[in-house]
């Protein structure tokens, strides 16, 4: 005779999930507090002061289909107002969007140009910090033959007469950009 089996059912090990690190969780908050906030703007800076509401095509034309059988318009007249209302709502949802893409488009570049406004300050306080200790490379500006005209020229306050000059020779012999050789020759002349 057979053992007789066991009524219960073997286990499977459990594997567990690594954890979410408190980073990750803080990220996904953030993330969520942007949207929330990006909806809250939305209602509080769109939507209620153009007192915009949202009805389907589909709603209106039942709404008047009911009016026309009721006898409170004709049915000529319930699909030309269809009509109607169906293309303002279009161009104001037009609208509506050329507005959401100025304002993301405005904000978009607010942000690019704090962070170059940014990196541009740690840079200028980088070159300072190395030439003030003596260390790195000799020339008075880090990375100089990748920065752009303008870069050069912020770069250029808080050199000092015989930095200014080296830097002023270097630009001669490699790109002699007009621009900058005069913003050197003015931050000489000061």
């Amino acid at each position: 005779m057979p053992a007789p089996r066991s009524a219960t059912k073997p286990q499977k090990s459990r594997t567990t999930a690594p954890r979410r690190s408190s980073s990750t969780k803080a990220t996904r908050q953030r993330k969520k507090d942007g949207l929330v906030s990006f909806g809250e703007q939305l209602i509080n800076r769109v939507i209620k002061p153009l007192d915009l509401v949202v009805i389907s095509r589909e709603r209106i034309q039942e709404t008047l289909d009911e009016a026309a059988e009721r006898g409170r318009v004709t049915r000529h007249d319930a699909n030309e107002l269809v009509a109607e209302l169906v293309r303002r709502g279009r161009q104001q949802t037009d609208d509506l969007f050329a507005n959401l893409e100025s304002l993301l488009g405005r904000g978009r570049g607010q942000l690019g140009t704090a962070t170059k406004q940014s990196m541009d300050r740690i840079a200028r306080s980088a070159d300072r910090a190395r030439r003030s200790i003596g260390v790195g490379p000799s020339f008075p500006i880090s990375g100089y033959d990748e920065l752009t005209a303008g870069q050069v020229e912020k770069r250029l306050p808080g050199l000092g007469p015989a930095e200014l000059r080296h830097v002023r020779e270097h630009e001669r012999r490699h790109a002699n950009r007009k621009t900058v050789l005069d913003a050197i020759e003015r931050a000489l002349n000061d």
